[in-house]
């Protein structure tokens, strides 16, 4: 029997990818003066593991690099050797040109292949065998397939004795699969271990226990189910809307039936969800390099500190979160954190600090990056801006300020490097976050440093909201961002010279928004007392909107209203209504920003 070894060949690579960045992590966690051999232990297995499946694949320009870095990590953990700073670096370069060969699944051009050949004999030097040979020997339990077997794959390395437990003769090459699982120190999918069975001449073999509960499926599965999912809301919902025409008795059974679908729906939806979550560390391990790495170059020294590492985002959203986040954090190192010098001279410490957090807030997740440097100065941004002919409020707040350097080209560096200096990346954070219907707010003070939030949606798929109707129209009001509702008395709504329309509510005076007025909706009330003001909370501050009426509560299936028309701001996307009509989603924050002139800003804040 012939078995196809590229299905394999795709759980290797990413096995491999997992067994690099958790090698990255402990290398750059290692304690240089203080390491022992149990810090060296897993990433020892970790480099032996992607040896032995670059074997089994051919891919023996990987099995070389890995191989000598085996012997280096082995005689570090044998107390043979003492860790020194330019070892971390070679092991690290060596992760880095490991993970590229991986990724194009192919063997190197001349440059990647003296690439290679320089990092194996640095690897050998700092190991102390400047004669260790760069290729590994084959390895033994590789032979041609016998008469009657499937397709030879090839074995992995015997594992290392463990601790009085001698070392396993070779398993038969009835069971390759297992073996090559096993040496990668990880349990096959049951899948794999039915092939092996397969290819054996036995029956398939029970599912393999794995201390990791999870397994993989394609994204392009998951998003069929949310589609699926989406759909039977907008079912349920017709439905609601059916029974609500019936006579009593069979309005009774379908309510009773109803309820049973929501509840059954809401359920569905949340497991669907929970699929595609994950989280936000899978974006926050990669930047405890990037800060290493570039604060070398800058000459600068900086600790890195993580917080909510395990918030958990959706994956879509953390794969498009990757760049802005590197575009903040390489300006908080490169513009924010100031030399060793100058912090000094300034009362701080020399090292300075950057920080790394994720948390939820209703129904978003709010991602920060800090740092105690210098902060943003408010002089340099404005004279920056007139210089390029920016139009800048008169008397602007420090928001408007701040928000001037998202401006596409705008930068106060005073030379270009190849780290930054050309305008280039903040505008890109700013577009790129709005794509995912989020938004970024920048607080700073002079020399105590900076702090960036970035405000992504929770989801992307289905929300929970207040339905409102304006005149004939209805709109939906994310359920997160509600504060209270409130029937205003008669002279409750007070007009301010400069400030517009305000309410006090709880002793606190908000902005009162009509949202008839933004979009120009005929038939509304326009009599303050007669409708319903919402307090609505967009991020740091509150506003009252004005609507005629509320509707009632639901869940809605989020419609891109960009992609199937366009941009229209203070909506966020579209939702079918059980009728059938088509309902706007409200952007509680874009309203607040369309509705408020400056002052009231201010006033808000």
């Amino acid at each position: 029997m012939n078995l196809d070894m590229s299905e394999f060949l795709a759980i290797f690579v990413e096995e491999a990818q997992e067994h690099l960045a958790a090698m990255e992590a402990r290398l750059l966690a290692l304690d240089v003066a203080h390491a022992t051999p149990a810090d060296f232990n897993d990433i020892f297995r970790a480099a032996h593991s992607i040896k032995g499946g670059s074997a089994t694949f051919g891919l023996s320009s990987v099995t070389s690099v890995a191989h000598v870095l085996e012997s280096l990590l082995d005689r570090l953990r044998n107390r043979q050797l003492s860790l020194t700073t330019p070892m971390v670096d070679a092991l690290l370069q060596a992760t880095d040109h490991i993970g590229s060969l991986i990724a194009a699944r192919e063997e190197p051009d001349q440059a990647g292949a003296a690439e290679g050949e320089r990092l194996c004999r640095r690897l050998a030097e700092l190991a102390g065998d400047a004669q260790a040979p760069a290729t590994p020997p084959a390895p033994a339990e590789a032979r041609a397939p016998a008469k009657g077997e499937g397709t030879a794959f090839g074995f992995f390395d015997d594992l290392p004795a463990s601790a009085g437990v001698p070392a396993a003769a070779p398993a038969p090459a009835a069971a390759p699969v297992q073996q090559c699982a096993a040496a990668a120190g990880d349990v096959p999918p049951a899948a794999v271990a039915t092939v092996a069975s397969a290819a054996a001449g036995s029956a398939p073999s029970a599912p393999i226990a794995s201390e990791h509960s999870s397994i993989r499926v394609s994204v392009e599965k998951v998003d069929q189910l949310i589609n699926l999912v989406g759909e039977l809301v907008i079912t349920q919902a017709m439905l609601a809307q059916t029974a609500g025409g019936g006579d009593v008795r069979l309005g009774e059974r379908l309510s009773s039936a109803l309820a049973q679908l929501d509840r059954n729906t809401r359920d569905l939806q949340e497991a669907a969800m929970a699929i595609r979550m994950m989280p936000i560390s899978a974006v926050f391990n990669r930047f405890p390099r990037v800060v290493r790495d570039l604060a070398a170059r800058l000459g600068k020294s900086v600790d890195l500190r993580m917080s909510g590492e395990h918030t958990e985002l959706d994956k879509g959203l953390i794969e498009k979160i990757v760049d802005p986040l590197t575009h903040l954090v390489r300006n908080s190192l490169d513009h924010g954190i100031e030399s060793a010098a100058e912090r000094i001279a300034c009362g701080k410490p020399a090292a300075g600090t950057i920080s790394l957090s994720a948390s939820h807030q209703g129904g978003d997740i709010v991602i920060e990056v800090a740092d105690d440097g210098r902060g943003l100065s408010r002089s340099r941004i404005l004279d920056k801006a007139l210089e390029r002919g920016m139009g800048v409020p008169e008397n602007p707040t420090d928001s408007q300020v701040w928000n001037l350097i998202f401006e596409p080209g705008f930068s106060t560096a005073e030379a270009v490097t190849d780290v930054s200096g050309r305008g280039v990346g903040m505008d890109v954070v700013r577009s790129n976050i709005a794509a995912l219907g989020g938004r970024v707010e920048i607080h700073s003070a002079p020399g105590q440093g900076t702090r960036i939030a970035v405000r992504l949606p929770l989801t992307l798929a289905i929300l929970d909201g207040l339905s409102v109707t304006v005149g004939q129209e209805m709109f939906i009001l994310p359920l997160s961002g509600i504060v209270e509702s409130v029937r205003p008395a008669a002279g409750g709504v007070k007009s301010v010279t400069g400030r517009g329309r305000v309410v006090q509510v709880r002793g606190q005076y908000l902005p009162v928004v009509a949202l008839h007025e933004l979009f120009g909706i005929e038939g509304a009330r326009h009599q303050e007392e007669d409708g319903i003001l919402v307090i609505v909370d967009a991020g740091k501050r509150q506003f009252a909107l004005l609507v005629d009426a509320l509707c009632g509560q639901h869940q809605v299936v989020i419609k891109s209203l960009e992609a199937n028309w366009r941009k229209v701001q203070g909506v966020s996307g579209a939702t079918i209504l059980g009728d059938g009509r088509v309902a706007l989603i409200l952007d509680p924050a874009e309203l607040c920003d369309m509705a408020l002139s400056p002052t009231a800003r201010e006033c808000v804040a």
